[in-house]
């Protein structure tokens, strides 16, 4: 029996996607080694950040890496008189890779879309509003903080100040946009990101909607230890637990231990572990 042959020059899948795999290896190199981030600048930029402090010598590296991948595939802009260092960049794109450290994509989660805009402080969204009859309202709203699908993400540097030099529990604008970034990889946010192939849909419906169920009657009756906005619905509450998860770990694993086991099989990671080292 004749032996089936590939056509001349024809290069397999396989082959492709080793070629592909390597280019994209040459110019993660090339990136590393033409926009490398200052060793003076980047110590003492990231020993001001205490989520950082608790990551060891090898995460620390991970996250250099990242980070610098990160600014030189992002467009930062700065508007209303905000002139974007290169320290500024540090402090929003390492703790924007803190999320992605772990993840088997790294800094390619956050492909499809390429500006960070940078206001001074709280801006004014306006956006029309309809009501349960279906009458349009036009409104606006002040927010620290916007993630737009496929579109930029916007931040304000005094939220950004206030966050990152200091723990608020539950509170870190950076890490609430870029979870809803994450959130969007799949579609529109809606708390529901991709999830990793070993981890079972159900166990994570079942525990976030059991969560987001209870906190929406906890806020009814003013009786919550989890921000309130994380109520307005799956998306903001899905951005919020990230903040908790990464600010104030101890707090989420009490109110909703399930949901802490979920975000730690998700970013494969376990924050309650480092609060001691960065203490």
């Amino acid at each position: 029996m004749a032996r089936l042959q590939p056509a001349p020059n024809e290069t397999s899948i396989t082959e492709l996607d080793r070629m592909f795999q390597w280019l994209k290896r040459r110019n993660i190199r090339r990136v590393l080694r033409d926009y490398a981030l200052p060793d003076e600048l980047w110590l003492n930029t990231t020993r001001r950040l205490p989520l950082l402090q608790g990551l060891d010598a090898v995460e620390k590296a991970r996250l250099r890496v990242l980070t610098t991948l990160l600014i030189h595939r992002k467009r930062f802009s700065g508007v209303h008189g905000v002139v974007v260092n290169r320290g500024m960049q540090i402090v929003i794109a390492a703790q924007a890779c803190l999320e992605v450290l772990n993840l088997q994509q790294g800094v390619d989660a956050f492909d499809g879309w390429t500006e960070i805009i940078v206001y001074p402080g709280v801006f004014l969204v306006e956006r029309d509003e309809i009501d349960d009859i279906g009458v349009v309202h036009p409104g606006g709203r002040a927010l620290s903080g916007e993630a737009w699908q496929r579109g930029p993400l916007i931040l304000s540097w005094d939220d950004i100040d206030r966050d990152s030099f200091r723990i608020n529990p539950g509170r870190n604008v950076v890490i609430h946009e870029f979870a809803h970034k994450l959130d969007m990889l799949n579609g529109r946010a809606d708390g529901f990101p991709p999830l990793h192939p070993d981890m079972p849909i159900e166990e994570w419906t079942a525990s976030l909607s059991h969560a987001y169920d209870d906190l929406v009657k906890r806020v009814a009756h003013h009786h919550s230890h989890i921000n309130a906005y994380a109520a307005t619905n799956p998306a903001e509450f899905f951005a919020v637990i990230c903040e908790y998860f990464f600010t104030a770990p101890q707090v989420l694993h009490e109110e909703y231990p399930h949901v802490y086991s979920q975000l730690r099989a998700y970013f494969r990671q376990d924050p309650l572990t480092r609060t001691g080292r960065r203490a």
